[in-house]
């Protein structure tokens, strides 16, 4: 239990917690809200409370962390629909983050049905039920999400979660978010709090139509997307429409996505190819889009979040 030691429950403002990561120097949540991200952030860009009407349902979570989008995940759609035979596959680095989750009681003040549930997950890293068949693949995800494919989970929604792009560049290059897109059912959706030009790009590349979901908390939003081929015959509601700013943004070197073409290089050499491509980019500097659109530091939240 020593490891789970290193993790100290950090108040956020709508009063539920979260843990700052040693390793990414970067807290898991924002400092906002950390339950209210899973529901704004995830829940409700991927429709899920329409989505729980099928009979079964497939939720792929990519970096599972303490397991709140998960959890409300679980709630939204058996409030929906008790009867929802739902799966899902969880990727996770660190099993101890889930852990800590469960031993601070993290999931106390969220009137959490499902607590044994998110118990059973953290500590044996699979849970079966009459509605529900979830695991936890632990290890970095680069290599685990090839067992999703091979496995055939077609997944009706995908929350995407790493740490930021600076800090987590590998699990947002080209190459990682092309194999979420081979994993992404035809009529599904992927959502991240992300709204970065990079991570937008690559969306795009895999082949995915992207919008903007509204900001929670701060003034940066974040991204929805789905196969573009599906959305001329959706069942679901037309995916928001990017801004002019973003659409601009999109055409700024910030825009030059990670790469890590063999999905095993380092942080390190993947920042630095992406520098290197930038240096040599033909594409308008970054500055002169923030000075149109972001008058200074007006709206600095969506600045640092975007490059």
């Amino acid at each position: 239990m020593s490891d789970l030691e290193n993790f100290t429950p950090k108040l956020t403002a709508d009063g539920s917690f979260t843990f700052v990561s040693q390793e990414f120097g970067e807290s898991f949540h924002s400092h906002y809200g950390a339950k209210q991200e899973s529901f704004f952030k995830f829940v409700e860009p991927t429709q899920l409370a329409t989505a729980a009407q099928k009979p079964v349902l497939r939720l792929l979570d990519i970096c599972y962390g303490l397991g709140y989008n998960t959890a409300a995940a679980l709630q939204t759609i058996w409030a929906v629909n008790p009867s929802c035979c739902v799966e899902v596959i969880g990727l996770e680095l660190n099993p101890s983050v889930p852990q800590a989750a469960i031993a601070h009681n993290l999931f106390d003040n969220w009137n959490c049905n499902y607590i044994e549930i998110l118990k059973e997950l953290a500590f044996e890293h699979q849970v079966q039920t009459p509605y529900l068949k979830a695991k936890l693949l632990i290890g970095d995800a680069r290599t685990t999400i090839s067992l999703v494919h091979q496995s055939d989970f077609w997944a009706d929604v995908i929350f995407l979660d790493p740490f930021s792009p600076p800090q987590c560049p590998q699990l947002w290059t080209v190459e990682f978010i092309k194999q979420l897109s081979l994993c992404l059912h035809p009529d599904g959706l992927l959502a991240t709090y992300s709204c970065a030009a990079a991570v937008r790009t690559a969306l795009l590349s895999a082949g995915l139509i992207i919008g903007s979901t509204p900001p929670v908390g701060r003034r940066s939003p974040g991204t929805v997307a789905a196969h573009s081929k599906s959305a001329e015959l959706k069942n679901y509601s037309a995916l928001p429409t990017l801004s002019p700013a973003e659409k601009e943004h999109l055409l700024t070197r910030a825009a030059i996505p990670y790469r890590d073409p063999q999905l095993s290089d380092p942080t390190e050499v993947i920042v630095m190819r992406r520098q290197q491509e930038q240096q040599t980019s033909c594409l308008e500097p970054t500055s002169g889009w923030r000075k149109k659109w972001l008058l200074g530091t007006q709206r600095r939240d969506f600045m640092e979040t975007s490059l």
